[in-house]
């Protein structure tokens, strides 16, 4: 049975990405194929490339968009290398580029991936398996100091220090091996009265943790110095983010694209060579309704940006 998925601000992707029956799109994070679906159904003579890194979503969404045909190319990598596969294509440029950074529901739901914090699973964390580095890594073997730093920085966990000293603590009496393990970990680290709070006490914990394994605040910053490149004029980016340390990538990103000239204001003209080659469509992220967060709680925190080159 194939796990149910909810593509998070669907329909305000499509319409950001103003879809022309002849061009080519890219959706850099396929996930479960929900977004792609509806960029394919919109096409005639046109392209959809998705890209993964995690083998298991490119064949399930294989499946779902099959009937699509020579209109989808689907590719196994990483969307930080989305200008990369498209020259190995033989791309110059696409009418579009659309990326969801959220963990799909699949990876969370599936215990064995070790994403989640309510079932127990070898600390595995990988979006994608082949790769080397794995949770158990992390947790087993980076020193405390690193452990603090991510915690902190990647989950903004405000209790990153008692967490990171329980960590080595607890490892070496033992390996510490499966999620709810660390969960547990955790638990013994924090204050009773953080234990009491509404969100799960290992929530920011696993996430930055995750977000180590799968390096993907750099995969974000990669992309978004490279891929706005191959956009031709008037081709949309749009890009989901689910917490700040995402949106502010993206946003200086885009704001780095639109406005990075360096001259002192009081310059008659531009001297420094700034070459503005992205538009912000709306100064504000475009967030999801109250009618989609009551539907799926996952797209609570989700931000849209989209920008237009110029």
């Amino acid at each position: 049975m194939t796990p149910k998925h909810v593509s998070v601000l669907l329909d305000e992707c499509i319409e950001a990405l103003h879809i022309k029956p002849d061009g080519i799109y890219v959706d850099g994070t396929l996930g479960m194929g929900g977004h792609s679906e509806q960029i394919a159904k919109r096409l005639t003579t046109g392209l959809l490339i998705g890209i993964d890194r995690d083998e298991t979503a490119i064949e399930r969404a294989g499946k779902r968009l099959a009937p699509y045909g020579d209109r989808v190319k689907l590719v196994h990598g990483n969307f930080s290398d989305t200008a990369a596969i498209l020259d190995s294509l033989g791309i110059e440029a696409v009418d579009g580029l659309l990326y969801d950074l959220g963990v799909s529901s699949p990876q969370l739901d599936e215990a064995e991936r070790g994403f989640s914090y309510m079932q127990d699973a070898p600390l595995d964390m990988r979006m994608d398996g082949s790769a080397s580095l794995t949770a158990w890594e992390v947790v087993n073997r980076w020193p405390e100091g690193e452990l603090k730093r991510i915690l902190f920085d990647y989950g903004e966990e405000r209790y990153a220090p008692r967490i990171a000293a329980a960590m080595v603590r607890a490892r070496g009496e033992k390996p510490i091996e499966t999620t709810l393990e660390l969960v547990d970990v955790i638990r013994s680290a924090m204050p009773a009265a953080a234990l009491r709070e509404k969100q799960h006490p290992a929530k920011r914990s696993f996430q930055a943790i995750r977000i180590a394994v799968n390096d993907e605040l750099g995969s974000i910053q990669t992309m978004m110095d490279t891929a706005p490149d191959k956009l031709k004029p008037g081709g949309r980016l749009a890009v989901i983010s689910f917490h700040s340390l995402e949106d502010r990538i993206i946003k200086s990103g885009i704001r780095n694209r639109e406005d990075g000239c360096t001259c002192p204001r009081d310059f008659p003209v531009c001297t420094c060579g700034f070459v503005q080659t992205l538009k912000s469509v709306s100064r504000k992220p475009i967030l999801p309704s109250p009618e989609e967060q009551a539907v799926n709680p996952r797209a609570r925190s989700a931000k849209l940006r989209v920008a237009e080159h110029v």
